[in-house]
């Protein structure tokens, strides 16, 4: 088994920030009437954080392939690997079904199958799935060339995302939406991984080649979101992540990440100590916001709309949001083993 990969945690760090700021944007947006003409701003903020959950695929995948090597029979890997994230996704299923958000008319059943306790949960369910069939998919990849499975990945990912995206949005379903928009992303993962190598060259020797496309694409993603709501009237116009131009996106501000990670003292930073807590952060942020924002977001959204203007709210309601997740994660996780249960 190759050892940890900290640029990849560090990623996972921004990743889960970005998570956050989505969400924090989110609500602005809602406050605000969805009028995403009169909050270029947080638009702007909620666009180019679209990479998270894709990122959060590729990551997986990635960090799959490159542990797989020792051997351990299935129910092994279960255990080891499957339960991290499906103990924790129960428990806080939990918690956001009864204590959080206890007007769910499903049944605790289909919440576990779709996800729906919290909205940061959604795309859980299908990751599980993508983790159960790991072992057979790393298996059967070991027969097929990284380049074969790139391009066919690749292909019909972007093909999905643009029918989805251009034509009709799937209507399968979240969960199984997801696992067919979002199989490309973890498999990405793994192809990445099993080109680590080869990966870190390409990132090192053209890193402006792909640092400048990664903001001009991310430009690209905020007006097309716009553009896009404001023809259609569709909210997931801009709300959704599973999208042709977020797939480009998020590959290269991903390789972007990885450079200034693998490659600068950026690894050791506030956001490597950040990055530990990440999985905890993810699951507990919004009750966190859901807390700020009944007793004092929603009155300091009004104050600094009307006193300081529409931009300055935004960094100060994700900065706190992120850094009480954070600081809750930090003190809970000093606690034994409690890691296991949370995340």
């Amino acid at each position: 088994m190759q050892e940890r990969v900290k640029s990849i945690d560090c990623i996972r760090g921004i990743a889960i920030l970005a998570v956050i700021l989505i969400h924090t944007t989110t609500r602005t947006l809602e406050a605000g009437g969805f009028d995403i003409v009169g909050f270029p701003f947080t638009l702007f903020l909620n666009q180019i954080a679209r990479f998270a959950v894709p990122i959060f695929f590729i990551i997986s995948g990635f960090v799959l392939e490159i542990s797989s090597g020792e051997e351990m029979s299935y129910w092994s890997y279960v255990k080891r690997r499957f339960s991290k994230i499906f103990i924790p996704y129960v428990f806080w299923s939990l918690i956001y079904y009864y204590l959080v958000y206890n007007n769910n008319h499903d049944s605790l059943f289909e919440v576990f199958l779709t996800g729906n306790a919290s909205y940061q949960l959604y795309f859980i369910p299908a990751l599980l799935v993508f983790y159960l069939t790991f072992p057979l998919l790393h298996k059967l990849f070991e027969k097929i060339k990284s380049s074969v499975l790139l391009i066919v990945t690749s292909l019909t990912g972007l093909i999905l995302l643009c029918v989805n995206y251009y034509i009709k949005f799937f209507d399968l379903g979240e969960s199984i939406n997801v696992m067919i928009l979002a199989y490309t992303f973890f498999i990405l993962g793994i192809v990445a991984a099993k080109n680590k190598n080869w990966i870190d060259s390409f990132v090192n020797k053209f890193k402006l080649f792909i640092a400048v496309p990664a903001g001009l694409t991310g430009l690209y993603v905020f007006w097309e979101g716009r553009s896009r709501y404001l023809l259609t009237d569709n909210y997931l116009s801009y709300y959704s992540s599973w999208r042709p131009s977020i797939f480009v996106y998020s590959i290269l501000i991903g390789l972007t990440f990885y450079y200034i990670f693998e490659h600068t003292r950026l690894k050791d930073s506030f956001i490597s100590r950040f990055s530990k807590h990440s999985f905890f952060v993810f699951f507990i942020h919004v009750a966190v916001l859901e807390v700020f924002w009944k007793y004092v977001g929603n009155n300091i959204f009004n104050i600094t709309e009307s006193f300081f203007g529409k931009i300055v709210f935004d960094p100060i309601f994700f900065f706190v949001i992120a850094m009480t997740s954070f600081l809750l994660a930090k003190y809970i996780h000093k606690i034994p083993k409690v890691h296991k249960l949370l995340g």
